[in-house]
């Protein structure tokens, strides 16, 4: 049984470009020519990925984002609000309003977070959390 050779050179051919590029590059190709900065989770996670498929496909993919600095948030990007900021979306009675919070996130973040899903799990915080950014606690 022949496999033909323009299979064999399809996948040869898209085995090599999964290697030369990565994910950084591909999603966001503005941020390339960066020298430092902070590392994008989300995209070192998908470059992480490339070391189940064998080690030298992911180490490919990590030297090509740190490279070319596509691994790196933009410069002013990034993915963290101000406390202060958010001290708008507590209530007096100490609760979070997740509209204002949702509105925070979208404004600060430029993204939209489901906060209205059911499957969100929220978690309660300290008074020592509180008190870190400034805030009293309400009971």
């Amino acid at each position: 049984m022949r496999v033909p050779f323009r299979l064999i050179g399809g996948v040869l051919v898209a085995t090599l470009l999964t290697q030369v590029t990565a994910c950084g590059s591909i999603f966001y190709p503005d941020r390339r020519g960066q020298i430092d900065g902070k590392i994008d989770p989300a995209i070192a996670a998908l470059d992480a990925v490339g070391l189940l498929f064998y080690i030298i496909p992911g180490l490919i993919a990590f030297a090509v984002d740190f490279a070319s600095g596509a691994i790196y948030y933009a410069p002013g990007e990034h993915a963290q609000v101000a406390p202060e900021k958010l001290k708008e979306a507590i209530g007096a009675d100490g609760k979070v309003d997740t509209r204002k919070l949702q509105t925070i996130l979208e404004t600060e973040l430029g993204r939209s977070f489901p906060l209205d899903d059911p499957r969100l799990i929220q978690h309660k915080g300290s008074t020592q959390q509180l008190a870190l950014l400034g805030l009293q606690p309400a009971a």
